[in-house]
């Protein structure tokens, strides 16, 4: 298909700032008043450190190219998968 420089393009534009802001509220609506954040930091944190623990030597050397490579993060002393 060429383009014709001749030929009329017509712009179309949407602003979703207002569909933006509804989305957020409802987010905001939808969680709990007991809602901690750090809360669901520590369970990802859990999560993470038991999908990574027991890893065989031949996972243990994948899991490690994978965070040399910036896969997966890299993570500090102390973690299941460290």
């Amino acid at each position: 298909m060429s383009q014709d420089s001749n030929s009329a393009h017509a712009v179309f534009e949407i602003d979703l700032t207002l569909e933006e802001t509804r989305r957020r509220a409802a987010f905001m609506t939808a969680l709990e008043p007991s809602w901690d954040p750090a809360a669901a930091m520590r369970a990802e944190d859990e999560a993470y450190d038991l999908l990574y623990s027991g890893l065989d030597e031949r996972q243990r050397e994948i899991h490690d190219m994978l965070v040399a490579t910036g896969v997966l993060p890299r993570r500090g002393p102390g973690h299941a998968a460290s």
